[in-house]
């Protein structure tokens, strides 16, 4: 693995985000048949997908179980109608790119005795992205104008089933994520006095980080259960990434419109068209905690769970450049985020053996306070509508769901400075997305 641009991803990680995500940037979509009933399987955790949900779950699956699926992303661009720093004033609107990602997840479990089980799960727990039209041209160029997003998390988890009343498991999270970053900063061309493009950045790269997770089921009588499932936060520490300039603006520049101190007339700097230095950051992601109860009866059952984001943890970014220029410089940027609870509610009928009936919602509050709000994380609260399908022939499984993410429209008056640097809008964000799930399962 390639250590040198880890610096775009820890900031790609922390600005990332589409309509299709939880609260911030945390990605719930590990599993169609959890997606259906609106990820309200904490207490259920009865398809090797609970590795992720809740992984003492995975006790109660027997023999050899293997479930392989995608989650399908159609974002619908988001658009903006309102004022920022390079609008003079005026009020106008831009739509983000429609963009379209694919979500993986694999999951195997294997009970080795009836008291212990174990499995390994690979998926997707934070990531995707979003893209302004053109990078020299969007009313945002100077804070954000791309952004892609890949995690994986490699996940090995023990359960113990201590009796019939209470089981446990257990599993330790490695994290690998590869992301793209892009800006174009905007000043005054001191010659003649209209904006101009700076120059363009571009950060790529890749990153590691380590973590654990845990979970409790309890089933005080056949017809009722209860889970919890908890995941740390992953601490990335990073070192000597790369940050890469070209197109670099060849005369002299006065007052930088954002996001860069405010200057008084002088030369760019860079030596030449193209620059490249390094730079160093710290990331906290967020750890989590799911409490859900589930009430069985007959072909039945119902689910309300409860999801906890401890957001807290994102009070700012700061990111220090090895080599400053005055065009260039180390940058701190606050966020203080709040933690969040969701909740998803979601049920399941079972029509005959084979075929199962899902419906399901979710709300979920934005963790994204007002004051700090910019065009790199348009968040807002989230409405989320899901139905979705299983059907077993023999030893096979299919689950398929859908689910239609409500952004609600958010209209916030933050334009602003920070350390001289204009940053924010003043405006209405709106937008939503369309998700399609598809699973496969086989138990030998």
């Amino acid at each position: 693995m390639r250590i040198g641009k880890v610096l775009a991803f820890l900031v790609v990680l922390l600005f990332a985000a589409t309509s299709a995500m939880a609260g911030g940037f945390r990605l719930p979509e590990a599993g169609a048949k959890a997606m259906s009933m609106g990820f309200a399987f904490t207490a259920q955790a009865n398809d090797p997908s609970a590795i992720y949900f809740n992984p003492a779950g995975i006790v109660q699956l027997e023999g050899n179980n293997v479930k392989v699926g995608v989650t399908y992303i159609k974002e619908n661009g988001g658009t903006f109608t309102g004022i920022t720093p390079l609008t003079g004033g005026a009020s106008v609107s831009e739509t983000q790119k429609d963009l379209d990602f694919f979500v993986p997840n694999a999951f195997i479990t294997r009970k080795a005795s009836p008291n212990f089980a174990y499995g390994v799960g690979i998926f997707s727990p934070f990531g995707l992205g979003q893209e302004y039209e053109n990078r020299n041209t969007s009313i945002f160029r100077s804070q954000i104008t791309k952004i892609d997003l890949m995690t994986l998390v490699v996940n090995p988890t023990v359960a113990w089933k201590v009796n019939e009343f209470l089981s446990v498991g257990a599993g330790i999270d490695f994290m690998y994520g590869k992301a793209e970053l892009a800006r174009t900063p905007v000043g005054i061309d001191n010659a003649t006095g209209f904006p101009a493009n700076i120059f363009n950045s571009g950060l790529e790269g890749d990153g590691t980080a380590w973590g654990y997770n845990f979970g409790v089921l309890l089933t005080p009588t056949k017809q009722l259960k209860i889970g919890v499932a908890y995941r740390s936060k992953f601490d990335l520490e990073i070192k000597d990434g790369d940050v890469d300039l070209s197109n670099v603006f060849s005369g002299n520049i006065n007052t930088p419109l954002g996001p860069l101190p405010p200057q008084g007339p002088a030369p760019i700097g860079f030596g030449g068209p193209s620059f490249n230095t390094t730079g160093s950051a710290t990331l906290h992601i967020p750890a989590t905690l799911d409490l859900g109860v589930a009430y069985i009866l007959d072909r039945l059952t119902l689910e309300v769970d409860a999801s906890w984001t401890f957001w807290h943890s994102w009070k700012s970014l700061n990111i220090d450049n090895k080599d400053n220029r005055a065009f260039l410089p180390d940058t701190s940027s606050p966020k203080n985020w709040d933690d969040v609870v969701a909740i998803y509610i979601g049920g399941e009928y079972r029509v005959t053996d084979p075929l199962a009936l899902r419906l399901g919602f979710r709300w979920d509050p934005t963790p994204v306070p007002a004051e700090t709000m910019g065009p790199e994380l348009p968040d807002a609260d989230k409405l989320y509508y899901c139905a979705g399908a299983g059907y077993k022939v023999r030893n096979w499984t299919f689950d398929l769901a859908y689910m239609y993410v409500d952004k609600k429209d958010r209209t916030e008056n933050n334009l602003r400075t920070e350390g001289g640097i204009p940053v924010g809008f003043n405006g209405k964000w709106t937008g939503d997305a369309h998700l399609v799930a598809f699973d496969i399962g086989y138990k030998f």
